[in-house]
């Protein structure tokens, strides 16, 4: 038997172990906003010193309540470096929701691990954790770095999680990086758009409804700005052609979990209206309404070009103003690059067919290692009621995605 094949054979019976550790970090709350993720990191750390005695282990407080998690396990000698990445803190709890379970108690039924954050992302978390103790087990058959971290600060996109440890930690980046966030074990994602969030404010003058030749009405002026930038899906997309390529290929599996029209989407502009405010009363003409707004970036447009758009829809209009609150630039890892290989590869041997290789529609903190050169791949649980009442994963792709993280890595590292 291979080394290779001695190590898939060992990523196998972690399905109990994977569940447990996600069920742990759920009991850790770690909700944000407010942003405080101790207990979870603590909850973590402890698992990890249980499992991984011999670990570089160390907590980082970024700012009050944010604390990440970096986990260094070595192998044979000098080599590459991967990371395993995942994010600590999850949405708000919301015990106003309808749940029909604990939120916090990780309760397992019918297949399914049920709570806040199982699946974004302690559930991948978990499976990245499994793979860390995996590697570890077997270090005597890889050369270099099996590096875990996990941030503090994802959900709202702050700077105080993953990429505080890249810009903090010198062993937080390396040569390539695999995230577990929410996703499916049948579609890899290579890829994820940019945005441009945006707030647009209209001025008006106020006055009685009855006397509208007296006033000057905010929001109709506002109506007009957002529909002026409703023109923006049609700005031209220069994506490479492997990018588009596979987005097509890509089409049956991908939309079939995620829906129709998700690959038209991955490949175009999209703006959303997320929030209008105007007025005080029915009868009054309002003196000033702002809308919040959302443009997706596909591979193809740039920041820049989307930004000389805003300015040609908007600038000259009366009365209107606008600021970007934030913009993150479109981000991809090659589709034949070697990290995607390798995890393409991995969840063939473990699923016993191939995925395929996809753009992601959402944001993730798979970006921060684009940009700073690293390739990345999201792959992760499906998510189920993701946010809302009774979240939950299924066990079953927890364990696939523990062993597909711990046998890209290893052959990675090998490579």
């Amino acid at each position: 038997m291979t080394d290779r094949a001695a190590f898939l054979a060992a990523t196998q019976g972690w399905a109990e172990e994977v569940t447990d550790i996600a069920a742990t970090l759920i009991a850790a709350a770690s909700p944000n906003p407010p942003g405080d993720t101790r207990a979870a990191a603590e909850a973590a750390a402890a698992m990890l010193r249980e499992a991984v005695p011999d670990a570089e282990l160390t907590l980082h407080e970024s700012a009050p309540g944010i604390v990440n998690l970096v986990a260094r396990v070595t192998g044979t000698g000098p080599g590459r470096r991967i990371i395993l990445n995942g994010h600590l803190d999850t949405y708000p709890v919301n015990e106003a929701l309808p749940w029909t379970v604990d939120p916090l108690g990780g309760e397992v039924r019918d297949g399914r691990l049920y709570g806040r954050g199982a699946a974004d992302m302690k559930g991948g978390i978990a499976a990245s954790m499994v793979a860390l103790s995996v590697l570890a087990e077997h270090r005597d058959k890889w050369p270099g770095e099996a590096v875990l971290t996990l941030g503090g600060d994802e959900e709202t996109m702050g700077p105080l999680g993953t990429q505080w440890l890249m810009e903090n930690v010198p062993h937080a980046v390396g040569d390539a990086a695999i995230i577990g966030d929410a996703g499916s074990p049948e579609v890899l994602r290579f890829g994820e758009k940019g945005f441009i969030w945006m707030e647009v404010e209209a001025a008006g003058k106020p006055a009685h409804g009855a006397h509208v030749h007296l006033g000057i009405n905010a929001y109709d002026r506002l109506r007009r700005a957002l529909d002026a930038l409703e023109g923006m899906r049609a700005l031209p997309v220069a994506a490479p052609a492997s990018v588009t390529d596979a987005i097509a290929a890509a089409r049956a599996v991908s939309e079939a979990l995620n829906g129709a029209g998700e690959c038209d989407v991955l490949g175009s502009v999209t703006v959303n209206i997320g929030r209008v405010e105007a007025g005080t009363s029915m009868n009054l003409i309002p003196a000033l309404a702002r809308a919040a707004v959302d443009i997706r970036l596909p591979v193809g447009v740039a920041g820049d070009a989307a930004l000389a758009a805003v300015r040609a829809a908007l600038d000259g209009m009366d009365g209107i103003s606008w600021r970007v609150l934030r913009r993150v630039e479109p981000s991809f890892t090659d589709p034949k690059g070697e990290i995607v290989g390798c995890t393409m590869r991995a969840a063939a041997d473990v699923l016993g067919h191939a995925p395929v290789a996809n753009m992601r529609v959402g944001g993730s903190d798979s970006r921060l290692f684009r940009a700073a050169g690293i390739p990345a791949v999201v792959y992760g649980p499906t998510p189920f009621n993701m946010g809302g009442a009774d979240e939950y994963v299924l066990v079953s792709e927890l364990d696939a995605v523990a062993r597909v993280h711990a046998l890209a890595a290893f052959d990675f590292l090998t490579a």
